[in-house]
């Protein structure tokens, strides 16, 4: 039996916080002496204590933490959705405060706002939203992801669009290449009518200013708001390392592989000699959405493709052959046992 100084020094916890602990009812001491009042823990509860230190240190309510030790030792699953639920809590609060911080400055040096005016070549500019378009959501419960956003750095322009079950990334090049860095998500509509005008185009002119966002080519011109939402951190979402198959795939055969099927799932594998196979069911591999996978390869444009798969719960990548900078992911569908 440890006592409750011995337990602090243990556990990372103060005093205090353990007689807090156990009157809120999310630690209780192995004994308690009925006349002294002295707190007594066993060894076991150590890692217990430990775990309730990590998670008041990043915020997690006393309710989620008495559902996470009752629940972390026996229901694994259950416990990584808690933890996930906080984190998504977490990323909404930061997205509040950098909003809510974007306009005090705004506030505090109006006279700082400027336009950025881009050239892009129309074609490259065309090719890149044809390959993200088709990945924006149209749920109306996210609107932050009802558009493509157009990310400006470093003398790149990065178009992303998903609705969270797949992911379409294209980079083309702009002028000036020292333009100053922005994020801007452009709704679908005037996306669309953005691509409308690019055909037989040669150059494009896209300005920023403000809320407004103005795109002329070939003498036509279409004009739109800002999408005023915070988008998902996509680079975090697109660093993949943990391929383990590299499989060049001709795009019309997979497509028909995918369709001769009756399942809306399908399951990829691949074989030893590096042969890409699609099965309805299988012992191991990843299972797509059908329809999701098709889309993508649509997207593609090309004859070939190279498609990028890890585990099971990895997504899975599609590129083009001769460009790593433009891709689409799509989400894994976990398969259950004895499908």
């Amino acid at each position: 039996m440890r006592s409750i100084g011995e337990m602090a020094r243990d556990s990372g916890l103060s005093v205090s916080a353990l007689r807090f602990y156990d009157g809120a009812g999310v630690l209780t001491p192995a004994w308690t002496d009925p006349r002294s009042g002295y707190r007594w823990y066993g060894d076991e509860q150590v890692p217990d204590a430990r775990l309730v230190a990590r998670l008041r240190r990043v915020g997690m309510p006393l309710p989620e933490i008495r559902r996470v030790l009752a629940k972390w030792a026996a229901d694994p699953d259950a416990v990584r959705g808690l933890l996930d639920a906080h984190v998504r809590r977490l990323e909404d609060g930061l997205a509040d405060a950098r909003r809510e911080l974007s306009s005090v400055r705004a506030l505090l040096a109006p006279e700082a706002h400027k336009m950025t005016r881009l050239t892009i070549p129309a074609p490259e500019l065309a090719a890149a939203l044809d390959a993200v378009r088709f990945a924006a959501s149209t749920d109306p419960e996210l609107p932050a992801l009802g558009g493509v956003l157009f990310d400006v750095e470093g003398g790149v322009l990065t178009l992303v669009a998903t609705d969270r079950y797949r992911l379409a990334v294209a980079r083309v090049p702009v002028e000036p290449a020292d333009a100053e860095a922005l994020s801007v998500i452009v709704p679908t509509a005037l996306a669309d009518e953005i691509r409308a005008l690019l055909d037989g185009a040669a150059q494009a002119q896209v300005a920023f200013d403000g809320d407004r966002i103005t795109a002329e080519a070939a003498g036509g011109k279409a004009t739109g708001v800002r999408l005023d939402h915070d988008y998902p951190d996509y680079r975090r979402l697109t660093r993949l390392d943990d391929a383990v198959h590299r499989v060049t795939v001709e795009a019309a055969a997979l497509r028909d592989s995918l369709a001769a099927g009756s399942e809306a799932v399908r399951v990829l594998t691949v074989t030893p000699d590096g042969t890409l196979v699609v099965a309805d069911k299988a012992a191991d591999g990843i299972g797509v959405n059908r329809d999701f996978l098709l889309d993508a390869l649509a997207a593609g444009g090309r004859e070939q493709l190279v498609l990028e798969l890890g585990g099971p719960i990895s997504p899975l990548a599609i590129r083009l052959p001769d460009r790593d900078d433009s891709f689409s992911l799509v989400m894994p569908v976990r398969i259950a046992d004895g499908d």
